[in-house]
């Protein structure tokens, strides 16, 4: 099962366990599946409240906390599926506000399950297609304002894009990654993401380069959707302490985003220019200004607090965590820790999986870095912990390897800013051991 799924709930467990006997165990882009899963279950992605679908290669998590934050700041109940979770599998499911319960999880994974097993004719329905049917059969049957909805992979042939009419879509930043599924260039990657576009439906982007522009407008034109990219329909300023957001007619100042790092401020925009751009759910000014100082994304620079493993560093560290699993996350998280060090050395503590460049991330971290040390990430392929202190050290930094997160931080003998990065699959082991569980 790609995603290593547990839980402490016996009842939630087996249904993962006869999802893992099930399923076929790898990532099956294309809609046939999950669209006979969903006529089986009765149609409920046809019957959702208004869904904000948000596609993009790095980001679109973080817009859609925006979305989350903004859209409950002005008095309205959301759901919210997103993937993967870090810690617990309930976080992919967020109802009405509040992370699916167990007893619920478990009844509505078993239902899916009945469906898409059905005797003989089994769907042979993939992890990714079993839990957004489960997601999209609770959001249909609990009422609330909007639904937000996180694309798992791509765009086009993801199991997300078997809704037909959302309220708006969204496409964040792009970048290269998993190029096995969606090719190798960044003009098929951007196609791909743009396959969330729907007729008449609003599609709001970021600003690219010209040639992924067109090719997004060709996309959005085939499908008969409208593009409001930024820079032409819409633009945002960062400034020291404010983000403003501008369209025809419309202005908004914001603080900047208590998430960290400047590319936050473009995801607000994005969030802002999305609420904007469709017609559902009235989001007023007031609510929008307030997604900045309450969206909260766990493990995008997160700041970790007092806890285990907080309690091994030195008096006067900072413990920072990150996914930055590739090059376009790393970018951000480099100019962050710039800014963040204040002095101190700089120690990453990094695990990567085997399918991830780590070549790529290293050379863009390396010039914020003093030190390195490797750590694996269990149960997982991934990255040897001595191949990458060897590549780090290809960069001259001065580069060890430890079994764990914990005997990593172990070896930091004097006041610094530590940063865990690599995996999110990294970060969620990270968040239970550190006592910090998503809610």
């Amino acid at each position: 099962m790609p995603d290593h799924a547990v839980s402490s709930s016996p009842a939630v467990q087996a249904q993962l366990d006869r999802l893992t006997a099930l399923s076929p165990g790898v990532d099956i882009l294309g809609l046939e599946r999950i669209t006979a899963l969903m006529t089986r279950l009765g149609d409920p992605h046809l019957s959702l409240p208004p869904v904000f679908h948000v596609a993009g290669t790095n980001g679109k998590g973080s817009t859609c906390a925006f979305l989350r934050a903004a859209i409950e700041a002005a008095g309205h109940s959301v759901h919210v599926y997103s993937s993967p979770h870090l810690v617990r599998f309930n976080e992919r499911i967020r109802l009405a506000g509040r992370l699916i319960e167990d007893d619920a999880l478990a009844a509505l994974l078993s239902e899916v399950l009945d469906a898409a097993e059905n005797g003989a004719d089994d769907l042979q329905a993939s992890f990714f297609e079993v839990t957004t049917a489960a997601a999209f059969l609770a959001f249909a049957r609990t009422p609330a304002a909007a639904t937000i909805v996180e694309v798992g992979l791509g765009g086009r042939l993801d199991a997300t894009n078997v809704i037909r009419t959302p309220a708006v879509t969204g496409i964040a930043a792009l970048g290269i990654d998993h190029q096995s599924f969606l090719g190798d260039t960044l003009l098929q990657i951007a196609g791909e993401k743009a396959g969330i576009a729907k007729s008449g439906v609003p599609l709001v982007t970021m600003d690219y380069p010209k040639t992924i522009r067109a090719k997004i407008a060709a996309v959005a034109d085939a499908a008969g959707a409208p593009v409001f990219a930024r820079g032409t329909a819409w633009t945002s300023e960062t400034a020291r302490s404010t983000m403003r957001y501008q369209d025809e007619g419309f202005a908004v100042v914001t603080n900047r985003p208590r998430l960290v790092g400047a590319h936050q401020s473009r995801n607000l925009a994005l969030a802002i220019a999305m609420l904007r751009h469709q017609g559902a759910v009235h989001v007023p000014e007031a609510a929008m200004r307030a997604a900045a100082d309450w969206a909260h994304w766990p493990a995008r620079m997160q700041r970790l607090g007092d806890g285990p493993l907080r309690a091994r560093l030195p008096e006067g560290s900072d413990l920072w965590l990150d996914g930055a699993h590739n090059p376009n996350a790393a970018q951000p998280v480099a100019r962050a820790l710039r800014t963040l060090a204040r002095g101190r050395p700089v120690t990453l503590v990094l695990g990567m999986l085997a399918n991830k460049d780590a070549d790529a991330v290293l050379r863009i971290l390396a010039p914020s870095v003093q030190r390195l040390i490797a750590v694996p990430i269990p149960g997982h392929a991934h990255h040897a912990s001595d191949a990458l202190a060897a590549l780090a050290r290809s960069f001259d930094i001065p580069a060890e390897s430890a079994t764990a997160v914990p005997a990593a931080l172990d070896r930091v003998d004097t006041p610094s800013l530590v940063l865990i990065a690599g995996s999110l699959y990294l970060a969620g082991e990270v968040l239970a051991e550190n006592d910090e569980m998503p809610d």
